[in-house]
């Protein structure tokens, strides 16, 4: 079987799995990389895992009044989270917040599930298309998640799919070389990916 055959095959799977028909479907637009540009480069403290969520949000939301520097609106609440659970950060982190000067913020988190026969691939496209990056729990460790290499497939109707070869990922712990994550669709295990988190703030 050729490389492009399998490249379909994958395709179709995605295709069934998003409830589109799979006639006609061809793949193009070929080892496309999208990443969000200019992210504060933010080091964890320590690496303790609060200390890494801390680092983590500091570099999605790039705001140090929203979280996570003195009196953040998220700072307090970041830290009562479990920072291996996406949920719960969700939890701690969405709704209504004061920034310090009294200013009301909103947050909302939308936790994207790994499951099998989930497809999440739009949603992580869309979301570093709009220049956000988010989290990802993998092998029970946090990253951002601020680019990926992916295949764009499409029908004859104008419909499309996309297939994820590599996400890329900052490990907050580091700041030198050790800092740049790569997670291999071909090579690594999908099913160590425990899900991700995409947060957006908005004012009030």
């Amino acid at each position: 079987m050729t490389k492009l055959c399998s490249l379909l095959l994958i395709a179709l799977s995605s295709c069934v799995a998003l409830g589109q028909e799979t006639g006609g479907w061809q793949v193009y637009r070929l080892n496309q990389e999208i990443r969000v540009p200019q992210l504060p480069a933010v080091t964890a403290r320590s690496h303790d895992l609060p200390d890494v969520l801390l680092a983590s949000l500091d570099t999605l939301f790039h705001d140090s009044d929203i979280c996570c520097g003195r009196d953040s609106a998220l700072g307090d609440r970041a830290q009562l989270a479990d920072p291996l659970s996406l949920k719960d950060i969700a939890s701690k982190l969405q709704g209504r917040q004061l920034l310090s000067d009294g200013r009301p913020i909103s947050i909302t988190a939308d936790f994207l599930a790994s499951a099998p026969g989930v497809d999440i691939t739009w949603q992580i496209i869309g979301t570093l298309r709009t220049k956000r990056p988010l989290l990802i729990v993998w092998n029970s460790h946090l990253y951002v998640l601020y680019g990926a290499v992916f295949d764009e497939v499409g029908s004859d109707d104008g419909s499309s799919v996309f297939m994820i070869h590599k996400l890329l990922l900052l490990d907050t712990r580091y700041s030198g070389a050790q800092r740049e994550v790569v997670f291999n669709r071909d090579t690594d295990d999908w099913g160590k990916v425990e899900g991700m988190l995409r947060l957006s703030v908005a004012t009030q």
